[in-house]
């Protein structure tokens, strides 16, 4: 095995969007880069993640626009959803964004890509079974590890055999669903649930806590919430889901729902439970590298491992699974490569994200819980949509925009915009944290009018 041994400078395992761009960034710097992929390259955001459900996504909210455009003085006749021509275009899209993300890797300068499942037979040796068959021992003094996650799939009686859909699975559907029933009340169930709403399907959501959302505050929750059911969503909170059963072309949930026992039955099935890292086939035992409890890997904030010159980036890592936490990973290992370059890390970034829901929920910095946790006494600034002048003249008055400030410096250490552009509200407020800006500034400032980023004045003069 040894003998056919190839020997590289780094050796990056997963093509995601930390992985692509290291791969490029080291084989500028002359490093002979070995980067391995088992599927189709660019991970879950280009595949099965951001690309694919933002263009469904996209569809639904044509649909939902041209089926409720009255309200703004507009008649439409029948509104028909073209399921199949809808998973086309994602298809074609997805194509394209694939196509882009092999050409900056096949067939360049330093890179050898290498098509099969990796493993470690040692700290520093990869044995690859290759897609085309056999195998390749590839061996390197550097590893990076970005390998992505999968469905996490709770252990309920008969689930295995329902048929049950994944994020991957339900957008290879070609007929659209009658009756989807989702488990999981987060960021992917909420979602896709008011995606296939909006394409005409009935919709139940069975959340086992208290809330969706649940790792938002109670107050963006319970809002959004009340916007999805009002849309016609069901939505089944505290439920506790004991089997699950096939008959035919049904599925039946059976469990207790509220504190009483229920059976709800629908035509498919998504499981929106959570992620797992894609760590299984990895033979991680063979490296001495340590994993966490849910089998993540264990990181410093210049995302090494324990191990020297093993590293992982993106979602394996565990924490905020989002693209752009992935190849912030990217940017902070290649700032650190060659060692002490220019030194960067974990603490400093500000994490942001969205929910792509309508409206969307877009996130900066801290919740009110994790400021509560942090001993960090702050005030919130807090403005409803039915009051901001773009929201009204559009007809999105859905929601609302809210932030924290720091009571000792007056600085914004936190955004919730569950709004119209919500997520780009976000930004803007994210942009304004990364310079220290005070609440007052904003408050204080001029933005064009009528925008929604105007109203970011309204919002901080409510201090």
């Amino acid at each position: 095995m040894t003998q056919n041994m190839e020997t590289f400078d780094a050796i990056i395992i997963g093509s995601g969007q930390a992985g692509s761009p290291l791969a490029v960034s080291l084989a500028k710097q002359g490093l002979r880069t070995a980067i391995i992929e088992r599927s189709h390259l660019g991970g879950t955001c280009i595949n099965t993640g951001c690309t694919p459900t933002k263009a469904m996504i996209g569809s639904a909210q044509a649909a939902y626009t041209a089926k409720n455009s009255q309200d703004l003085g507009v008649t439409t006749a029948h509104v028909q959803v073209d399921f199949q021509k809808i998973i086309a275009r994602k298809d074609k899209i997805v194509e394209n964004f694939r196509a882009g993300s092999a050409n900056s890797l096949e067939d360049k300068e330093n890179i050898a890509l290498v098509r099969g499942q990796a493993r470690f037979i040692d700290k520093k040796m990869v044995e690859v079974a290759l897609n085309e068959g056999g195998k390749r021992v590839l061996k390197a003094d550097k590893i990076f590890i970005d390998t992505g996650s999968k469905t996490h799939v709770p252990d309920i009686e008969g689930i295995e055999t329902s048929g049950y859909l994944d994020n991957r699975t339900i957008m290879e559907l070609h007929e659209l669903p009658e009756h989807l029933m989702i488990i999981g009340g987060g960021y992917i169930g909420l979602e896709f649930g008011q995606m296939f709403h909006r394409f005409g399907s009935k919709v139940s959501i069975f959340q086992h806590g208290e809330h969706i959302a649940d790792h938002e505050d109670d107050d963006v929750a319970d809002e959004l919430a009340n916007i999805l059911q009002d849309e016609g969503i069901d939505i089944h909170l505290n439920s506790s889901i004991e089997s699950v059963s096939k008959s035919g072309a049904f599925v039946t949930l059976s469990g207790s729902f509220s504190g009483k026992k229920q059976q709800y039955t629908g035509t498919h099935l998504l499981v929106a439970t959570g992620r797992m890292p894609n760590t299984g086939e990895l033979q991680l035992d063979k490296t001495g590298v340590k994993t966490g409890e849910k089998g993540y890997i264990t990181v410093n904030n210049k995302l090494e491992t324990n191990i020297e010159g093993i590293y992982a980036l993106g979602d394996v890592k565990g924490g905020p699974q989002f693209t752009h936490v992935s190849y912030n990973d990217y940017l902070i290992v290649a700032a650190n490569l060659p060692e002490n370059k220019t030194p960067a890390t974990t603490d400093q970034r500000i994490l942001t994200y969205t929910m792509f829901t309508e409206p969307q929920l877009g996130r900066a910095g801290l919740t009110e819980k994790q400021a509560k946790e942090k001993g960090i006494r702050y005030k919130v600034a807090k403005l409803p949509m039915k009051k901001v002048a773009r929201g009204i003249e559009t007809g999105h008055t859905e929601g609302f925009m809210k932030a924290l400030v720091d009571e000792s410096n007056d600085k914004i250490i936190g955004t919730a915009m569950l709004c119209m552009e919500g997520g780009e509200i976000a930004s803007a407020v994210l942009i304004a944290m990364m310079g220290g800006l005070t609440y007052q500034q904003l408050r204080d400032g001029m933005f064009a009018h009528p925008t929604l980023t105007e109203s970011l004045n309204n919002l901080f003069a409510t201090l």
